[in-house]
């Protein structure tokens, strides 16, 4: 298998959620062929049949898809890459619109009803998608919603032991990465963040150099190896109102983010220094930039999505691997009535499949 030809892997996350519902809708409208990538997807085989034909039933599909079963019928943690490898020699129907990596369910799937002793197979397609990517096996992991409190309920736990938090978290500790960068990135603009999910009050003690240097190199390293950017042009938004004012609305700028920054400068990096935020988000400073990179979650979420809140995609930076993700939970009450869209599961793998095309990360195949 050719690095070109390797496939997207999709992880379709919680069974009771819309997953499997909007892998199902862009197999339909054949829009999982717009890529020059092959599809693989993580489910179980029951339950995106059982899912494919209710939707069916309620008039949002007109037939259901055709895919191809591989049954991964093993633990994930002694997966076999090799066998998966022999997918790719077989012959797949040409009419399939994916590759469906059978993880059965320890109990049937209902729409919308969380069932915890299902939060296993849950984990198990992250085991299998990470030991893919880290294999090289695959060009990118695009991830699905998942329910952290359903994994939570299950003592499922993390590498170190403590509770699942999270797709990042998961990949991050299987991947032996100890900082690792939230980016989220549509048409419009690229922003990563130095912290993110805090209460406001915690933020400026988590504006650390060290934090702010590793953010800024993983985003120059990823803009690099992920995006083929030889010399990303990078602009960094100040922590406080006009990036403090002179010193005069918080000292972050002067003692912390701009001696940072300067690191950098003199290392030939394009970048920034601390800028106003409510300035730097404006169409002359982002015309001649290829990312941003925010003190806190709000400072920069909120103005991207509000250039286009459903092609917004969630990125994974400072991973061994291309990881994108949908950006929305998984929609219980939707789940089965085709009410959800797939918009932000088709910018994901449209990010994925250009992050891949544009990679310069070349691992030999297991």
């Amino acid at each position: 298998m050719t690095q070109e030809k390797k496939p997207l892997l999709i992880t379709t996350g919680e069974p009771a959620g819309i997953g499997m519902d909007v892998v199902l809708g862009l197999a339909a409208e054949g829009k999982l062929q717009d890529f020059a990538l092959p599809m693989w997807v993580t489910a179980d085989a029951k339950a995106m049949q059982t899912r494919a034909d209710e939707l069916v039933a309620a008039g949002v599909l007109e037939s259901t898809p055709s895919w191809h079963t591989i049954n991964t019928d093993i633990n994930a943690a002694n997966f076999d890459v090799n066998l998966v490898m022999q997918i790719s020699q077989q012959d797949i129907d040409v009419d399939s619109a994916f590759i469906l990596l059978n993880i059965p369910c320890a109990a049937p799937v209902v729409c919308g009803q969380i069932n915890i002793v299902n939060s296993a197979m849950v984990a198990k397609q992250l085991e299998i998608a990470h030991n893919l990517a880290t294999s090289g096996t695959v060009a990118a992991i695009v991830t699905g919603p998942l329910q952290k409190s359903a994994l939570i309920d299950a003592d499922i736990k993390l590498l170190d032991g403590t509770m699942f938090s999270g797709h990042t978290e998961f990949f991050m500790q299987q991947s032996n990465r100890k900082k690792v960068v939230m980016m989220l990135a549509n048409q419009a603009m690229k922003v990563a963040l130095v912290t993110t999910h805090l209460p406001l009050k915690d933020i400026a003690a988590a504006i650390t150099a060290e934090n702010v240097r590793q953010t800024v190199q993983i985003v120059i390293d990823d803009m690099r190896e992920k995006f083929g950017l030889t010399q990303p042009r990078i602009l960094v938004c100040g922590l406080n109102p006009h990036a403090g004012e002179g010193g005069h609305l918080g000292m972050e700028e002067i003692d912390i983010i701009n001696p940072v920054l300067q690191e950098f400068i003199a290392a030939g990096v394009d970048i920034s220094e601390a800028m106003p935020a409510d300035t730097l988000f404006t169409p002359r400073h982002l015309a001649n930039c290829d990312a941003v990179i925010a003190m806190y979650h709000d400072q920069g979420l909120p103005v991207l999505k509000s250039h286009g809140f459903g092609d917004t995609v969630n990125l994974t930076l400072g991973l061994p691997y291309i990881r994108t993700s949908v950006d929305h939970g998984t929609a219980l009450d939707l789940a089965g009535s085709g009410g959800a869209s797939a918009t932000s599961l088709y910018q994901a793998l449209r990010m994925a499949n250009e992050m891949a095309d544009k990679s310069l990360i070349d691992r030999p195949l297991a």
